[in-house]
């Protein structure tokens, strides 16, 4: 019992939940406002610590949903979830998020 229940503490702990991260920044378009995809698709643009933009690639479930909200015209807003950093490509798996 004590290893279940110490298991089950772990495996809580270790939750991607846990490990969210909140960007602040554009969302917007990467086909239709930054010209840099050839399909549709969200992405969060924020200001790196060189003040250059770093763009992060929106997935997950609630793509599609914060697509919708913004194609042809970005808007200011904040997304919470997993980031992941491929082969210099930055992405976020959002869990939530608000426009505004």
């Amino acid at each position: 019992m004590k290893k279940l229940v110490l298991s089950s503490i772990l495996a809580l702990a270790l939750s991607p939940a846990l490990f969210a991260e909140k960007i602040e920044g554009e969302v917007t378009c990467a086909k239709c406002d930054l010209k840099t995809a050839d399909k549709c698709q969200a992405v969060v643009q924020v200001k790196g610590a060189d003040g250059k933009p770093v763009t992060y690639t929106v997935t997950g479930a609630k793509a599609a949903e914060m697509h919708k909200a913004i194609c042809k015209g970005g808007k200011d807003g904040t997304a919470e979830g997993t980031v992941t950093d491929k082969d210099g490509k930055k992405s976020i798996d959002v869990a939530s998020y608000t426009l505004k």
